[in-house]
């Protein structure tokens, strides 16, 4: 099963400025989150932000609200973004499937909303290197479980590249330029 941006939506998952300096290797997350947002907006791919609790978790870190440019986040206070009804709607507005996931935390919120969209019967794409946990073990059993679920495990670099297609375009040259 290979991915294609006609029918691909991508979700930024509560990466907020009071748990991030907790998470594990926040700095190689950082770096990757960037990387990915970059080249999905160079794709056109639509990006969904999440904020879990902002006033108390406060808001998307700065590195990634400059790679999205002008968003608007969605507020939730459920662990899975589908617990939100304007998550849903968007989603389903869309008329996508596919659903690349990156964000944090890897066992809670991600893996919620994962398990969650394979039961509504999206595939989501989970992003190996995009998501992360304070705990890496906690990431390492959520990836295993996401994987059961059906969820498609990629990185950053592979599904930029297979979201391209073809090499030879200005898009291939931005993109190349990113994961540089």
């Amino acid at each position: 099963m290979r991915i294609n941006r006609i029918d691909t939506i991508a979700v930024v998952i509560d990466v907020q400025q009071r748990l991030y300096p907790y998470i594990h290797d926040n700095h190689k997350l950082t770096d990757k989150l960037v990387r990915l947002v970059k080249g999905l907006r160079v794709l056109g791919i639509e990006i969904i932000v999440t904020e879990q609790y902002s006033k108390g978790l406060g808001n998307t870190i700065p590195e990634v609200q400059e790679a999205l440019g002008e968003y608007n986040h969605l507020e939730k206070t459920s662990y899975s973004c589908c617990g939100l009804n304007d998550f849903n709607t968007i989603l389903k507005n869309s008329g996508k499937n596919n659903v690349i996931i990156a964000g944090i935390e890897s066992h809670v919120c991600v893996l919620q909303t994962v398990t969650d969209l394979c039961a509504k019967g999206y595939l989501p794409f989970v992003i190996e290197d995009c998501v992360s946990s304070r705990n890496p073990n906690d990431k390492k059993i959520a990836i295993e479980r996401m994987r059961k679920e059906g969820a498609i495990i990629s990185t950053y670099e592979s599904i930029l590249f297979e979201l391209m297609d073809i090499s030879g375009t200005d898009e291939f040259k931005a993109i190349s330029k990113i994961v540089k």
